[in-house]
């Protein structure tokens, strides 16, 4: 299988770093013009870069700025007014006690997580249903059907996340646009990595020997026993933003390493 995106334009939020950076190299490999996202500009000029050395002679820029605010999604919106590709990516994460967890913090969970996609796919799904084709695609995680007790703020806009892309794969039935969610479990992402940072300068361990105890320890249900790389999930990504995967829409694809036990 041969995926030719050229001629298509994708965006890519929350794509200086990990899983982002990784799809944006992905789709610009295989021909899409790339628009890459982060809320500083010197990330944004790094991650250009990063771009254009994995793969020479792609056509790729930038916008700084946060979408995790309307004001950052409007000001992205009349920078960029179309695309035909919308990889939801930005996310944030991380542990916190259910009881100490106020407010403004669950609301600044749903603004970043939640929000941004809905507010572009708002934006941008009209012109693909106008044109007759695109790619709506959200990420979620496998800790939107497996809420972690640390983090159930987190697990809450990721089960959103699934949501709203299988109720806009219904709004958009018939149109030649999909929308999907792609859940990764735990992977071996920039803010991952940084998690382990204390542990690796004190055991004298690799990244990948402290993933997969993570794994192990957090996650026993792991078939893969080890975190996934931000290849492999990209590499969903793309399938799913490629003219061979027109028949799937409304799906939640899994590649959380087997994680989640169903069937």
């Amino acid at each position: 299988m041969k995926i030719d995106l050229s001629g298509k334009s994708a965006i890519i939020t929350g794509s200086t770093k990990g899983i982002g950076l990784a799809t944006a190299k992905g789709l610009a490999e295989c021909g899409a013009s790339i628009v890459v996202n982060g809320r500083k500009q010197a990330d944004v000029d790094a991650a250009i870069s990063a771009v254009r050395k994995a793969v020479p002679g792609a056509v790729v820029s930038g916008f700084a700025g946060d979408v995790g605010t309307a004001e950052g999604c409007d000001a992205f919106v009349k920078a960029y007014p179309s695309c035909d590709i919308l990889v939801n990516n930005a996310g944030i994460f991380g542990p916190q006690d259910f009881f100490e967890t106020d407010d403004e913090e669950w609301l600044r969970f749903f603004e970043v997580n939640v929000m941004s996609g809905v507010r572009l796919s708002r934006a941008f799904l009209p012109g693909m249903k106008e044109n007759g084709w695109g790619r709506v695609v959200f990420l979620s995680s496998e800790s939107a059907f497996n809420i972690p007790a640390d983090m159930i703020h987190y697990g809450m806009t990721k089960t959103a996340c699934t949501s709203v892309a299988r109720g806009l794969a219904k709004r958009m039935a018939g149109t030649g646009v999909t929308v999907n969610s792609v859940l990764p479990g735990p992977t071996l992402s920039d803010g991952v990595s940084d998690m382990f940072k204390d542990e690796i300068e004190k055991t004298g361990k690799s990244l990948e020997e402290v993933g997969r105890e993570f794994v192990m320890s957090h996650r026993p249900s792991s078939i893969i026993q080890r975190p996934a790389s931000v290849e492999e999930v990209a590499n969903m990504i793309v399938y799913v933003c490629s003219r061979q995967a027109s028949a799937t829409t409304g799906a939640a694809l899994r590649v959380d390493g087997g994680v989640i036990d169903s069937l």
